[in-house]
């Protein structure tokens, strides 16, 4: 017995032009759903015949049948192509379907504002994917250390990387609490830090802490601050302006809440400016996977 393993690609599309010619019985018609030329398709039917050492159809020039032989290798591979058609079918839906894991590093900020209030709606549409995420502002080789993407801010995205915006522009701005402004003032200009208490932030990996971003004029510059307390954490940097510890520096998103309650105040607004805001970036591919795309999807509020 022959298993199919062992045909040739030629002796596999050899059977596929026989199927096609013994369904409609025509060489031009079976030419044209094949996307060939008739004489082709004749001489690849006469291979089919020589190898086998047995006629297969009876032709004239009015018409097309089978012969027994025809008859009974049509019999026998008809439903066998069927098959065959049905697990690519199968194959094709199940690469197309989301599923599998995709190891995602994001920063925590990320993480917070983008990634977990999606993640129902994830689990909703996309029930096959595991989402293995790591809360990390560490700006490292993703790729390297076995991720298939990050969720960064723009800022610091290789140039060679996909990128895609998640989210809206954000806007960071210096915030304290009205107990701290009671006792040691309003910073009128962001150069008036310099006498303040901040509390300062630094990237995971890196020594020297973050320094605040202002506008002037539609330029950009920093200013270094200092005081009482570096974190590498701005959820820690917030509490600590929440207890009257000094001057913190974050998104309006995280701190939208205690703005709004009025435990804390905003600073030098004037001075502050909308930026990109999220990227979710990944190397390049060929083809994404479905369970990537799902992701990305999600995250943009797509359906």
């Amino acid at each position: 017995m022959i298993n199919v393993a062992d045909l040739s690609p030629s002796e596999l599309t050899h059977l596929r032009a026989f199927q096609v010619v013994a369904q409609r019985l025509n060489f031009s018609q079976a030419a044209q759903a094949l996307g060939v030329k008739p004489s082709a398709l004749s001489h690849t039917i006469r291979t089919l015949e020589e190898r086998l050492g047995v006629q297969l159809f009876n032709r004239t020039t009015r018409s097309v049948s089978l012969t027994p032989a025809g008859q009974a290798l049509a019999a026998r591979i008809g439903p066998a192509m069927q098959a065959i058609g049905c697990a690519l079918l199968d194959a094709r839906r199940i690469a197309s379907r989301p599923s599998g894991t995709i190891r995602l590093v994001a920063t925590r900020t990320a993480a917070r504002l983008q990634v977990a209030p999606a993640l129902a709606r994830l689990a909703a549409v996309a029930p096959d994917v595991v989402l293995d995420m790591t809360v990390s502002d560490a700006i490292g080789d993703f790729v390297a250390e076995g991720f298939d993407a990050a969720l960064r801010p723009h800022e610091v995205i290789d140039q060679d990387m996909v990128s895609v915006r998640i989210g809206s522009d954000l806007r960071q701005i210096a915030v304290a609490s009205p107990a701290y402004l009671a006792e040691f003032g309003r910073p009128s200009t962001p150069e008036d830090l310099s006498r303040h208490r901040c509390i300062q932030w630094r990237w995971e990996g890196r020594e020297t802490p973050y320094a605040w971003e202002f506008v002037r004029d539609g330029s950009w510059f920093e200013v270094a601050v200092a005081g009482p307390l570096i974190v590498n954490d701005r959820d820690v940097a917030i509490h600590a302006a929440l207890a009257h510890l000094g001057i913190a520096f974050a998104t309006e998103l995280e701190v939208e809440e205690h703005l709004a309650s009025g435990r804390l105040e905003g600073l030098l607004i004037d001075w502050s400016d909308v930026f990109p805001g999220h990227h979710l970036c990944y190397p390049k591919q060929r083809q994404m996977l479905p369970a990537l795309r799902a992701l990305i999807d999600v995250l943009r509020g797509e359906p």
